[in-house]
């Protein structure tokens, strides 16, 4: 049976190629990890900007689109997160047939990029929505669009609060993909 070698282990050990807590002892390393506070943190940041992008990116471009989506969400939240949840499964069905074909792997990324993007626009509307309620725009679209960016950010933030932001962000997308289908 072989051994390794201690003077290559502790060669190993201090090898200042490898990242924070690689290696043969993982502890030997201080440095930050990946997880925890600064993966959520990352996350609600995401959020946050995603939904403040998305949503003025919306409303300069195509501001009565945007209501009529904010109108339906808030009108039939059920239908909505039901179709999109529904419609989220089907294309997770279809991405996985594509990936496992080897051929459609292409079609897959296409597929799972325009999903997303749905996505990012179907839960910039709902958030949308939902600080609109709260303050309304008749001032400007700037506060609503702000609280409801804070709102997405913070129930991403506390963690729990992702099955809330998922059901906002599947009814979203629900609202968007009824009107093409």
């Amino acid at each position: 049976m072989l051994e390794p070698l201690p003077a290559l282990d502790a060669a190993l050990a201090v090898d200042p190629t490898l990242p924070a807590g690689m290696g043969p002892n993982p502890g030997a390393f201080p440095g930050p990890r990946p997880g925890g506070v600064t993966s959520l943190l990352g996350s609600a940041v995401g959020a946050f900007l995603t939904t403040l992008i998305v949503g003025a990116i919306l409303i300069a471009a195509v501001p009565d689109y945007t209501r009529k989506r904010m109108t339906e969400v808030l009108d039939e939240p059920i239908g909505s997160f039901i179709y999109g949840v529904a419609a989220l499964i089907a294309l997770f069905v279809a991405i996985v047939v594509f990936v496992v074909t080897l051929i459609g792997i292409p079609i897959a990324i296409l597929l799972a990029g325009v999903a997303y993007v749905l996505w990012a626009v179907g839960a910039s509307i709902a958030f949308l929505a939902i600080g609109d309620r709260l303050v309304s725009h008749a001032d400007g679209w700037t506060t609503p669009l702000l609280v409801g960016a804070a709102i997405n950010g913070g129930l991403t933030l506390t963690g729990i609060g992702g099955i809330v932001t998922f059901a906002v962000g599947a009814a979203g997308f629900g609202t968007v993909l009824r009107a093409y289908l």
